[in-house]
């Protein structure tokens, strides 16, 4: 059997249990629709071919969000090992199904905050504290503006008491990797909080967006908090 070592000392069985890590708990984006590869010096992050083009996501935009969300995962139990994730986005357009490559070296002081998200991807079914406030307090909706903003994306809290919407600047196969590892960086984001939010969410389709935000701003999710 060879054995593969990671940038950063990473070896093969390592770097098999934190791919394991990251996949432990059920998916929040529908169906678990990503596989990793291990490969000397990074792993690779892929689409289920069978589920690339399907009848029900001709585009593959709900299959990139599942899987931006398990970059999210695996960049959070990478963090664990104190390790930094070096994350490569769609490296061969030639090859649709190979959707980034990330690299782990080193080192990286692991954040209370990082700890705190982890903890939360390992939860079946985590059960925060009712919620009853008509909008997240101002320094929660804070918080989870600026999750988004880690992950290239933005969140925008309407005024009324309505969904959150979170948009991109594009509207292609990156734009939804980003989104999709957005939208799990402010699941977790509000789950974690000292106020512990839970939201559910709703994708939305390309014939839905008209109106929702100003030119230039691609909404690709609305996020309910849950009471």
């Amino acid at each position: 059997m060879t054995s593969y070592v990671l940038a950063g000392g990473i070896g093969h069985g390592t770097a098999e249990r934190l791919v394991v890590a990251a996949t432990m708990a059920p998916s929040k984006h529908d169906v678990q629709a990503w596989r990793f590869r291990v490969r000397p010096g990074l792993i690779e992050v892929r689409a289920d071919p069978a589920r690339l083009r399907s009848r029900n996501d001709p585009q593959g935009r709900r299959l990139h969000l599942s899987c931006g969300a398990a970059l999210v995962n695996l960049r959070l139990a990478a963090a664990q090992l104190g390790r930094e994730p070096v994350l490569r986005l769609l490296p061969d357009r030639s090859l649709p199904a190979l959707l980034a490559t990330v690299r782990l070296t080193g080192p990286h002081r692991t954040s209370a905050l990082e700890r705190r998200l982890y903890a939360v991807t390992l939860r079946a079914a985590p059960v925060p504290e009712p919620y009853t406030g008509d909008l997240p307090p101002a320094a929660v909706r804070n918080e989870l503006v600026e999750a988004a903003r880690l992950e290239g994306a933005d969140l925008h809290f309407t005024g009324d008491g309505g969904p959150a919407i979170l948009s991109t600047r594009g509207d292609g196969p990156a734009e939804w990797l980003r989104a999709g590892q957005a939208l799990q960086r402010v699941l977790l984001t509000g789950v974690a909080g000292t106020t512990r939010i839970p939201f559910r969410y709703e994708i939305i389709d390309a014939a839905d967006r008209e109106g929702l935000l100003d030119h230039g701003k691609v909404p690709q999710a609305l996020l309910t908090p849950e009471f």
